[in-house]
């Protein structure tokens, strides 16, 4: 018997194959071969039409069982997981309204901002542990006031699992973590959240209901398993967003665990059992996938735009071709801690929240033309992107965030024996490196709803690589990110005014 786990972004859909048994991913495949387009209609605007995902959802699900010679029959359930934030709308006849408004799509920022303070900071804080923002709730409310012919036709709205869920099931349902990240949900009372509903003028019943992120949610109907490939009936077992999810991928479930990424972007999730939030415009508050009223887990999120895609940008600006993240690192060993004083401001891809939604920019400092050469610059984007990561964690750490432990996927970035001693060395904490992926998590996770599954155990069998252990000689490293900071410091001292 298998499960299956999908995860559903807004670049490809992947699916992966996992053992009942031993937990082991058989396989894992990507939908379509080329990435999905995002479709801008204005400045800021970002759109995906949901129905895509699911023709996607259905090719890879059908390719699992062909490719590995299974039967539907064979499929013991399935795992959702899903990129944030994003709004699916849908009539009364299931049909969808208009193209989903997703995650990257700022066009709700001042509705948000605007909920943030007449409902109140501190109720917000206190009860929402977020400012509404530009997430799922706003965007709703973006539609009502701009498309009301739109609005008027909403039977319900959803995040994008949420309606991969209904196209198997025909059901219309979320969880508590969905909830959350949408803004919808309120820690304290632990129950939907009516002042955001109320100040939108939302009616309560175009909500989802409510089901447990482990468990039957939904079964795939006659319907979905026509179109899927996959046999009705088959439960759907667990979902939650792409960073909850990446978070369990990476066994990050316990107060003091912190999952990390690399990607274009970077990303700190860090769980706590506090309900206090001091920093939420610099970071957010969600309903981690284990949360409940009596043992609250809090999954901080800290973004950082300016990571990969600077280290990327170098890559190809050098013009180095295979093997050229390896290249690179061999370039940057050779060069001593510090970069021989020079440094680079990673922050070049957008505005950044963790310094209240300013665009810092990317600045190469202290550059000295007869000394400075390649290795030098990999080196300080190494350890300028590694020191924005240490930055974001004294973030974490000022609104109640005990950090134990970090675990990490193996990107290109965690590949670095730099980057990672960097962070390691500076915050006083090993780092774990584990081959796992999304769409593994989520179909592990499903399994994890049975008893007998040991998520955590699992997780450590199959996919753990490595450990970075801080380096007992550490001056250089505080020296070289302390002149860091001073740098970052002047630049944004010199931007206001």
């Amino acid at each position: 018997m298998f499960y299956i786990g999908l995860d559903i972004g807004s670049s490809s859909i992947k699916a992966s194959l996992v053992a009942t048994e031993t937990g082991r991913a058989v396989s894992t495949i990507q939908e379509p071969a080329q990435e999905m387009p995002i479709l801008n209609p204005k400045k800021d605007w970002a759109e995906q039409n949901p129905e895509v995902w699911w023709q996607h959802v259905c090719t890879a699900s059908k390719r699992l069982l062909a490719e590995n010679h299974i039967t539907p029959g064979q499929v013991a359930g399935i795992g959702i997981a899903y990129q944030m934030h994003g709004l699916v709308l849908v009539d009364k006849n299931g049909e969808v309204i208009r193209n989903s408004i997703i995650w990257c799509d700022s066009r709700a920022v001042d509705l948000g901002e605007e909920a943030f303070a007449k409902i109140g900071k501190a109720d917000c804080m206190k009860h929402l542990l977020n400012s509404p923002a530009n997430f799922t709730a706003s965007k709703l409310a973006w539609v009502k006031r701009n498309e009301p012919e739109n609005y008027g036709k909403i039977y319900k709205f959803m995040l994008p699992g949420d309606f991969i869920t209904y196209k198997f099931s025909n059901e219309f349902t979320t969880t508590i973590s969905g909830f959350s990240e949408g803004i919808r949900w309120d820690c304290r009372r632990s129950d939907r959240a009516k002042m955001v509903m109320d100040h939108f003028q939302i009616d309560k019943n175009l909500l989802p209901d409510l089901v447990d992120t482990f468990g039957v949610q939904a079964k795939v109907s006659a319907k979905g398993a026509k179109e899927s490939g996959l046999q009705e009936g088959t439960p759907i077992l667990y979902r939650a967003g792409d960073q909850p999810n990446n978070a369990l991928s990476l066994n990050v479930s316990k107060p003091g665990e912190v999952a990390t990424t690399g990607g274009t972007s970077g990303v700190l999730y860090a769980i706590t059992e506090s309900l206090k939030a001091t920093e939420g415009v610099k970071l957010n508050n969600f309903a981690h996938v284990n949360h409940g009223p009596n043992t609250p887990r809090i999954g901080k999120l800290l973004c950082i735009n300016g990571a990969g895609i600077l280290y990327r940008w170098l890559k190809d600006t050098l013009h180095l071709e295979e093997n050229s993240y390896s290249e690179m690192n061999a370039l940057a060993v050779q060069v001593p801690v510090g970069s021989n004083k020079l440094q680079l401001i990673p922050f070049g891809n957008g505005a950044e929240r963790m310094f209240d939604n300013r665009i810092i920019g990317s600045h190469l400092c202290n550059l000295n033309l007869n000394q400075h050469a390649r290795g030098d610059v990999v080196r300080a984007a190494l350890e300028g992107i590694a020191f924005a990561f240490v930055y974001g964690m004294e973030i974490l750490r000022k609104d109640n965030t005990a950090i134990s432990v970090l675990r990490a996927g193996n990107d290109n970035l965690f590949r670095s024996s730099i980057f990672s001693e960097t962070i390691a060395t500076l915050i006083g904490q090993e780092i774990e490196i584990y081959n796992s992926t999304g769409a593994i998590g989520a179909a592990r996770a499903a399994a994890a709803s049975r008893d007998s599954f040991d998520l955590g155990a699992i997780t450590s069998q199959n996919d753990y690589l490595k450990t970075y252990e801080p380096l007992k000689a550490k001056s250089s490293y505080l020296e070289a990110y302390t002149n860091w900071k001073e740098t970052l410091n002047t630049i944004i001292q010199q931007q206001k005014t």
